[in-house]
């Protein structure tokens, strides 16, 4: 009795091939025969194709297949075809499991500032008839479609969506709209992988000045500090940063004495030499 091949994800060794970061496998073996038994997980989707047309979508379970493909004995296909099959079969896996895609990249506020932006996105395939979309609409090169290949489709859609927000807000409001982005970006992104046969689930949103100095003097003004007062704090924590025994003076305003006597104030001079004048 002749043993049924068996086609799945599983490699000899029983390692699962569709880890987190793969949507789409492509059987990778020319071995699909009239009678191979096809094994879907439960967290897939098999489509499968005859030279280039899809004989059908496949869920949960294991499944004989069945082809128009007739037999050819012996001599004749070892002449015409090698020994191989002329009907060439692919078995398309689609992972159905929920995947965490992160984009990243620049964008700029009302000012012209340069932001940073974290984007987490979460996606899975749904249907069958959304597995189907998306053998037919988004190509591959090899036999995967890993997450990096759908970041690559989603980022200019979502540069777009987070710009669209961010080149009208004013640096200091941004975060205060974050709530308006994450909504701008799901429904902007989420209409652009449907086409895909994609469902967007969550979306997690991070916007923050790209300059440290910008990110560290808004930090100060959250705290009610005004501009000025906000320069002179980051000034001080510079210079209590190198050691300066003078910081506390910049934060106070006060001038600095040794042993009771004020330093006098530096004359840079015409030239910007410094030349330091006697008395308070």
């Amino acid at each position: 009795m002749a043993i049924r091949n068996v086609i799945s994800t599983l490699t000899p060794t029983g390692e699962e091939i569709m880890g987190p970061d793969v949507l789409l496998y492509h059987y990778p073996g020319n071995d699909i025969l009239n009678g191979s038994l096809l094994t879907v997980e439960s967290n897939h989707f098999c489509v499968l194709k005859s030279r280039g047309a899809i004989l059908n979508v496949y869920e949960t379970g294991q499944y004989p297949v069945e082809t128009p493909q007739r037999v050819i004995i012996g001599a004749i296909q070892q002449a015409f075809y090698g020994g191989q099959s002329p009907w060439q079969y692919e078995a398309i896996y689609i992972n159905r499991a929920k995947l965490v895609i992160r984009a990243e990249g620049q964008a700029l506020s009302r000012e012209m500032a340069q932001l940073h932006y974290q984007v987490d996105y979460y996606i899975h395939v749904d249907s069958k008839e959304d597995a189907l979309k998306l053998v037919q609409h988004m190509p591959y090169q090899g036999h995967f479609i890993k997450t990096p290949e759908v970041n690559a489709y989603a980022t200019p859609v979502l540069e777009q969506a987070i710009n669209q927000v961010c080149q009208v807000t004013p640096l200091e409001q941004i975060n205060e709209r974050i709530h308006d982005l994450t909504e701008v970006v799901t429904a902007q992104l989420q209409e652009f992988l449907s086409t895909y046969g994609i469902t967007l689930n969550h979306v997690k949103v991070l916007v923050w000045p790209a300059d440290p100095l910008m990110k560290q003097l808004i930090a100060l003004r959250a705290f009610g500090l005004p501009e000025e007062r906000a320069v002179q704090y980051h000034i001080a924590m510079l210079m209590a940063e190198r050691g300066l025994i003078t910081a506390p003076n910049i934060v106070t305003g006060t001038g600095f004495t040794i042993q009771g006597l004020p330093l006098a104030p530096v004359d840079l001079g015409v030239h910007g030499e410094g030349a330091r004048r006697p008395g308070g």
